[in-house]
C-alpha cells in the first residue's frame, strides 16, 4: 500500500482483499490473486492495483502478527532477567507460529515482497541474537546454543506441535510444554561454568 491515504471506496476494497486473504490463509488455501478477486467480488484488476502478486498479499497478511512479534522482541530487551526475557520471547514466537497461518511461509521465504516485511525479519532477528548473547552473558544457557540455532529450533517446535495437531488451546499447551523441555536442556545449571 502506498503512503498517501487512499479514498474511501479503495481504502474498502483493500481492506476486503486483506480479510479474503485472511479467511484464505486461515483455511490452508494457497492465495492466488484471481481466487481473491472472486472470493471478494471485486475485479481482479483491482486486487493487482493493491498487491502485484500473492507473497505482498502473504506479507500484508502476516504484518500484524510479525509487527507484535517485533514489539514483544523490544520489550523483552528491556526486561531485566536474561533468560526469562529469550525464553519469553522464543515462546511468543512459536505461539505466532502455531496460531497465524500466514507466519511460517513469511518467515521462511528467502525474498521479501514488501520492504516492511524484510524491517520487521531484521528486527526480530536481531532482537533474538541480543536476547541470547545476553543470556550467554549471564551464563543462563549453553555456548553451544547459536544465533543462528533459533529459527530452525523455534521452527522445528512450531512443525512439530502442529503435527501433534489439536485445537487452538491444545497445540498451545504443547507449545508451551516444547519450549519448557527445550530450555530445559538449553539452561546451564546453576553452579556450572557455561
Amino acid at each position: 500500500m502506498t503512503s498517501t491515504p487512499l479514498r474511501k471506496d479503495a481504502a474498502r476494497n483493500w481492506d476486503r482483499i486483506v480479510a479474503i486473504a485472511r479467511e484464505l490463509v486461515d483455511e490452508g488455501t494457497a492465495l492466488q490473486l484471481n481466487d481473491v478477486a472472486r472470493r471478494a467480488g471485486l475485479g481482479v484488476g483491482t486486487v493487482y492495483r493493491h498487491f502485484a502478486t500473492p507473497e505482498a498479499l502473504l506479507e500484508t497478511v502476516a504484518a500484524p502478527c510479525l509487527e507484535g512479534l517485533a514489539e514483544h522482541g523490544r520489550r523483552a530487551l528491556a526486561e531485566s532477567d536474561p533468560l526469562r526475557a529469550l525464553e519469553g520471547f522464543l515462546s511468543r514466537v512459536v505461539e505466532a507460529q502455531v496460531t497465524d497461518a500466514a507466519l511460517a511461509p513469511v518467515a521462511a521465504a528467502t525474498a521479501d515482497a514488501l520492504p516492511r516485511t524484510a524491517e520487521l525479519k531484521r528486527s526480530l532477528a536481531t532482537a533474538g541474537t541480543e536476547l541470547l548473547d545476553r543470556a550467554h552473558g549471564a551464563g543462563a544457557v549453553s555456548v553451544d546454543l547459536t544465533a543462528s540455532d533459533l529459527v530452525p529450533l523455534m521452527c522445528g517446535i512450531a512443525h512439530a506441535v502442529n503435527l501433534h495437531g489439536g485445537d487452538t488451546a491444545s497445540r498451545l499447551h504443547t507449545a508451551h510444554r516444547y519450549v519448557t523441555t527445550f530450555f530445559e536442556g538449553a539452561r546451564v545449571p546453576p553452579g556450572t561454568t557455561p
